[in-house]
């Protein structure tokens, strides 16, 4: 406990670096995510835009990508990262992995969620003159936002998880205190400390998730 009472500075740091690698992936990856869901759900068969050879292409990518495991893409991804000038460790590498893992995942979640609007909204909207692309990037969104946001809170916990693997490689986060003081030390008090600060942070979000998408479903 006294090497606990120690180390709280480190485990505070650790803290925010994985708030800031969370944050940050949710960024990029929540929006590139959401551009490639809005893709493949316009271009898929009997949708605003059918193109099948888009919705192919699009289709293989993420199935490329999606079931990767994180531990494995993580190693994957390093030189590809040092090539773009990120260094291979710590949070600046966390993002850009975690980032590339999520964006795949979110734009399946994105495109499973917009899949459930009914069509009769989409062909009242085109009836009253409203043009695909409008329909598109407002229409069914908003149609679709509680949906959306419990998706998206599901993806957030992800991303927390997510952070802890990348403390395997150096990435930063509660996950690397937990493996560097807590596992490597044979400290098991250090590693419940990070354990329960994550569970608190999960515990967090699914709340706040849970409360947004019902005020949105309750309109």
């Amino acid at each position: 406990m006294d090497r606990l009472i120690d180390l709280l500075p480190e485990l505070w740091s650790a803290t925010a670096e994985t708030l800031f690698v969370v944050s940050l992936a949710l960024v990029f990856g929540g929006l590139a995510g959401l551009l490639l869901g809005l893709a493949l759900y316009a271009t898929r068969s009997g949708s605003l835009y059918p193109n099948r050879a888009v919705f192919g292409v699009l289709n293989v990518v993420v199935n490329f990508f999606r079931p990767i495991p994180f531990v494995i893409l993580l190693a994957a991804v390093q030189p590809f990262a040092r090539a773009l000038g990120i260094p291979g460790i710590g949070p600046e590498f966390g993002v850009f992995a975690i980032t590339l893992a999520s964006m795949f995942a979110i734009s399946r979640i994105v495109e499973q969620n917009l899949l459930t609007v009914r069509p009769g909204v989409i062909e009242a909207a085109r009836a009253a003159g409203a043009s695909r692309g409008r329909i598109l990037f407002r229409l069914v969104p908003r149609e679709a936002l509680g949906p959306l946001i419990l998706g998206y809170t599901f993806i957030v916990v992800a991303l927390v998880d997510m952070t802890a693997i990348a403390g395997a490689v150096a990435a930063g986060g509660l996950g690397e205190f937990a493996i560097v003081y807590g596992f490597k030390q044979f400290n098991p008090a250090v590693t419940w400390a990070a354990v329960l600060i994550i569970i608190v942070l999960v515990q967090g979000v699914q709340f706040l998730g849970n409360a947004l998408a019902r005020r949105v479903l309750r309109r």
